[in-house]
C-alpha cells in the first residue's frame, strides 16, 4: 500500500509514437483543472517511432518544480518499458498495466502490482488508439475527478474529430474510471494529494513557451530559424501566434541565413530572435561578430543538448556555457541570460530586446531541454511594454551612426528614417560608418564598443540568494538547476545552506566575490563535466570552490541526489 498524502510521482513509458506525449498532456490538464499542482518532464529517444520514452508528472497539493528518482505509480505501455527503470522502481513503487507487460522481477517479493488489461480494453473499443482515454480515465477514478468535467475536457480537446470518434474516446474513458474507481476500492494507494484553489487559478506552461511570450512582450516581430532540437518549439510557437501579435516567422534554408535575417530586420527598425542549439549557433558565429562589429542588436535563443556534433539531441546539458561567452572572432560586449524558472524565462526574454536595444548588443538567452519540454503550473505573468519599444534616433545631416560617446553607445538611426545617411560596414570604420585602417581610429571604435560593458553596470542582474543570510555551505547555480536545489536542500534537512543562483551569467555580477568570501564551504552545481561557470567565475575572481556537483549524462539533476550530496557538506 502506497501512503502519498501530498506529492504522487507518475512515470508512464514507452515506445515512440505511442502516443505517451498526448497523453501527459491530457493527464496535466485534467489535474490543473482537478485543482492539482503539476509538473512534468519528458525525456525521448532521437527516433521517430520505438526505442523508450518517457514522462515523469509529478501531482501534488502544493507547487512541485523539480524532477524526482522516486517513481510512486508506474505505468508501462508495452513490453520492455520497465528495463531502464529498475533502479528506480521500489518496494513502494505500485505498479499499474498489463500483464504482459509487467516484467516477472516484480511479481512476488514485495512488490505492489496491480493488473489490469487496459490493452484489451481499449481494442474492445475500437483498437489500441483508445489506450490513452483509458489511462487517462484511470487516474481520474484513482483520484475521484468529477467524471463530467473531464468528459468536458475531451470534448473540447477531440473538438474538430468525428462525433463518433468522440463517443468512443468518452467511451474508453468511462471503462478507464470504472478501473481507478476499483484501483481506490482496493486500498493500493491512500491518501492522494488533495485540491488546493490556487492551482486551479495558474498557467500550465512549458519553459518554450515562456520564452516565446517574453519575445512576444519585448516587441519581437521578425523570427528567423532553422528548426533544431529542442529549441524547435520556440520556432513553433511563434507561427502559432504570428497573425494574432504580427510577427513574421521565416523557416530559413540554414542557419547563417537565419542570422543574416535578423541582423537585417534590426537595421531596418525591426525586433528580431533566432532560437536553436548547439550546432546551429555554431554556424552562426560570423553573423555574431558582424553584429558586434556594427553594433547592431540580436537576440538569439540557445536551447543546450549534450555535444559536440549531433551529441545526444533530444537530451539535456548545460555545455554552452563558455561557448556562448567567446563565440565569434575579436572583442566585442554581449550579455547572456540564463533562466532558473518559467518566471523568469519570461522576464529574461522580454528584457533580452530591450537590453539588446539600448546597448546595441547581442544578447543570448541560454537554456536547455530539460527547461525548454518540462511542464508545470506558475501564476499569470504581468506584462510591462516599457521594454517593447525601439530605441531609434530619427537621424539628420550630418548624423554619424558610430559617434564617439561616454556611454560607448552611439545614437542608432535606420534608413528613411530622418534626413541622415545611416552606413555601417563589417569592417572597421570611423564615426560615420566609412572604412578604416587608420590606426588611432580603430583605438577609439575599440575602446568606444568596449565601454558598454562598463554602462551596461547599473542594468545588470545580481546573482539570488535563497536561505539564509547566516549561512555556512554556499551553492553556487546558474539557469534550469535552480527548482531543484532549492527541493534539495530542503530535503537534505540542512539549515546552513544557502543557494546563490545567477540567471544572468554574463557579464559576472560584481557581487560574486562578496558572497563566496563569506561562506565556510562552496559548492557549484552544473550539468556539464569541467564546470564552465566554474570556470567563468575563477578566471574572474581567482576563486577555487570546495566540490564541484557535475553531472552530464544528458538527464537533470533529481532532488534525491542532490539531496544526498548536500547532506555530505563539511
Amino acid at each position: 500500500m502506497k501512503n502519498i498524502k501530498t506529492d504522487l510521482s507518475i512515470v508512464l513509458s514507452g515506445e515512440a509514437g505511442q502516443g505517451i506525449q498526448t497523453l501527459d498532456r491530457l493527464l496535466m490538464k485534467m489535474f490543473k483543472f482537478s485543482g492539482r499542482h503539476v509538473f512534468s518532464f519528458s525525456e525521448f529517444m532521437s527516433r521517430i517511432r520505438g526505442g523508450n520514452n518517457s514522462t515523469e508528472i509529478r501531482v501534488s497539493s502544493k507547487r512541485a518544480d523539480s524532477f524526482l528518482d522516486r517513481i510512486d505509480v508506474f505505468v508501462p505501455f508495452g513490453h520492455g518499458a520497465m528495463a531502464r527503470f529498475h533502479e528506480r522502481i521500489t518496494g513502494d513503487t505500485v505498479i499499474i498495466g498489463d500483464p504482459a507487460f509487467i516484467d516477472d522481477r516484480y511479481r512476488g517479493g514485495g512488490y505492489t502490482v496491480v493488473e489490469i488489461p487496459l490493452s484489451e480494453i481499449a481494442k474492445e473499443i475500437g483498437g489500441k488508439t483508445f489506450l490513452n482515454l483509458v489511462v487517462m480515465g484511470l487516474f481520474a477514478g484513482l483520484f475521484g475527478i468529477n467524471e463530467e468535467g473531464v468528459q468536458g475536457q475531451i470534448r473540447a480537446q477531440f473538438s474538430r474529430v468525428a462525433a463518433d470518434v468522440i463517443e468512443k474516446n468518452i467511451e474508453a474513458l468511462r471503462k478507464g474510471i470504472e478501473a481507478g474507481r476499483e484501483i481506490a476500492r482496493s486500498g493500493n494507494i491512500k491518501n492522494l494529494p488533495e485540491a488546493s484553489p490556487d492551482a486551479m487559478k495558474e498557467l500550465l506552461i512549458n519553459g518554450a513557451e515562456t520564452i516565446t511570450l517574453g519575445g512576444i512582450a519585448g516587441g519581437c516581430n521578425f523570427v528567423s530559424s532553422y528548426p533544431m532540437s529542442p529549441s524547435t518549439d520556440v520556432l513553433v510557437n511563434f507561427a502559432k501566434y504570428s497573425e494574432d501579435f504580427d510577427i513574421i516567422v521565416e523557416q530559413a534554408e540554414d542557419e547563417i541565413s537565419a542570422v543574416n535575417m535578423a541582423i537585417a530586420s534590426w537595421y531596418a527598425g525591426g525586433r528580431a530572435m533566432v532560437t536553436t542549439s548547439g550546432g546551429g549557433f555554431a554556424l552562426m558565429t560570423e553573423g555574431l561578430s558582424l553584429a558586434g562589429a556594427i553594433e547592431s542588436p540580436l537576440v538569439i535563443h540557445v536551447g543546450q543538448r549534450p555535444g559536440p556534433a549531433t551529441g545526444m539531441p533530444t537530451r539535456t546539458e548545460q555545455g554552452d556555457l563558455l561557448f556562448a561567452i567567446y563565440a565569434g572572432h575579436g572583442e566585442f560586449p554581449r550579455i547572456i541570460y540564463a533562466p532558473g524558472n518559467y518566471s523568469q524565462g519570461f522576464d529574461l526574454t522580454r528584457k533580452a530586446f530591450h537590453m539588446a536595444d539600448k546597448y546595441q548588443v547581442p544578447v543570448i538567452l541560454l537554456t536547455d531541454q530539460y527547461f525548454l519540454d518540462s511542464y508545470g503550473t506558475v501564476p499569470g505573468m504581468e506584462i510591462d511594454n516599457s521594454m517593447s519599444e525601439n530605441i531609434i534616433t530619427e537621424t539628420y545631416s550630418g548624423y554619424r551612426r558610430y559617434q564617439v560617446t561616454e556611454s560607448g553607445v552611439s545614437p542608432r538611426g535606420i534608413p528613411g528614417y530622418g534626413n541622415g545617411i545611416v552606413c555601417l560596414d563589417s569592417d572597421e570604420h570611423d564615426e560615420g560608418g566609412y572604412i578604416t585602417e587608420d590606426f588611432a581610429v580603430r583605438v577609439v571604435q575599440v575602446n568606444k564598443r568596449m565601454r558598454k560593458l562598463q554602462s551596461m553596470g547599473p542594468d545588470s542582474i545580481p546573482p539570488d540568494l535563497y536561505g539564509p543570510d547566516d549561512f555556512l555551505c554556499l551553492i553556487v547555480s546558474w539557469g534550469s538547476t535552480l527548482n531543484g536545489i532549492l527541493e534539495a536542500i530542503k530535503a537534505s534537512g540542512r539549515s546552513d545552506i544557502a543557494l546563490l543562483h545567477y540567471s544572468q551569467v554574463y557579464p559576472l555580477h560584481g557581487d560574486t566575490e562578496k558572497y563566496l568570501k563569506k561562506a565556510r564551504f562552496t559548492a557549484i552545481v552544473e550539468n556539464n563535466y569541467t564546470s564552465q561557470f566554474g570556470s567563468l567565475i575563477r578566471m574572474h575572481t581567482g576563486f577555487e570552490f570546495d566540490r564541484k556537483i557535475l553531472k552530464y549524462n544528458g538527464m537533470p539533476f533529481s532532488v534525491e541526489e542532490l539531496a544526498e550530496e548536500f547532506k555530505k557538506f563539511a
